[in-house]
């Protein structure tokens, strides 16, 4: 029975529908914002922050990649191919925006590459020393199936991929919530968190700013708060401290 409750809670946390990928961004302002969707989720997550972002006169690309498919080595290759192909120009400032997984991969993407022209880092919700979830149910079947490698280099150990990245040397600004619909993961995670990642362990050495909303995680990047905070961060290098509970 238990294992039949986790399923579905699993279910209802990851699966997200294919979104069809779209043509690159022209290469003309010389602002380039880089969204990064999260595990198990695509392109069309971050569609709001797109939306939003581009009416603040900001050029962005909103990836698209396989992240249920390939390990996080593997992905951080993908961006790194995506970003040579699209985003790479004389002058060109380039920022990243990232919801969960996703800041995991700017991480550890800067870690072993350079950006000369490197902007401000946003990330909503990043699992930036692990989640609890990962360390209970990883050896669950139907856990390895729906996040993938990725998602088993996830935990809270000190050999888990963001334990092993070490501080960050960018500007960045991390927005997390605590609030939480999933009532059995947040019994599993300690002190407050936003149902699959504890407020404490967004946190990251070497961070900018740090701000809670009173959201979850899986809609987090939907907020219009949120976003209003994000542009406020990648023009400003820090968070406006009022947020509007839309609850």
């Amino acid at each position: 029975m238990k294992l039949s409750i986790v399923s579905c809670l699993l279910l209802l946390s990851f699966a997200q529908p294919l979104a069809v990928a779209k043509d690159l961004p022209s290469p003309n302002q010389q602002h380039l914002v880089v969204l990064m969707h999260g595990l198990g989720r695509t392109r069309e997550s971050m569609k709001m922050l797109e939306k939003r972002l581009l009416q603040q006169g900001y050029e962005v690309h909103n990836l698209n990649y396989p992240s249920r498919e390939r390990s996080i080595d593997d992905l951080v290759e993908v961006l790194h191919e995506d970003l040579t192909r699209c985003c790479v120009a004389p002058k060109r400032k380039i920022h990243f925006v990232t919801h969960s997984l996703g800041g995991i991969l700017v991480r550890a993407y800067l870690k072993k590459y350079s950006i000369e022209n490197l902007g401000r880092v946003v990330m909503m919700s990043p699992p930036n020393q692990g989640s609890e979830i990962v360390d209970l149910l990883r050896d669950l079947w139907l856990f390895q199936k729906v996040t993938g490698p990725a998602g088993q280099q996830l935990g809270t150990d000190s050999t888990s991929v963001p334990n092993s990245l070490g501080p960050v040397t960018f500007t960045l600004g991390i927005i997390t919530g605590n609030r939480s619909i999933n009532p059995f993961f947040s019994w599993v995670i300690p002190g407050p968190d936003d149902g699959q990642v504890a407020v404490e362990r967004a946190k990251v050495e070497g961070m900018t700013d740090f701000l809670i909303v009173p959201y979850g995680h899986t809609f987090i990047m939907r907020r219009e708060a949120v976003a209003q905070q994000t542009v406020h961060f990648l023009r400003t290098g820090h968070f406006r401290r009022a947020i509007d509970d839309e609850r």
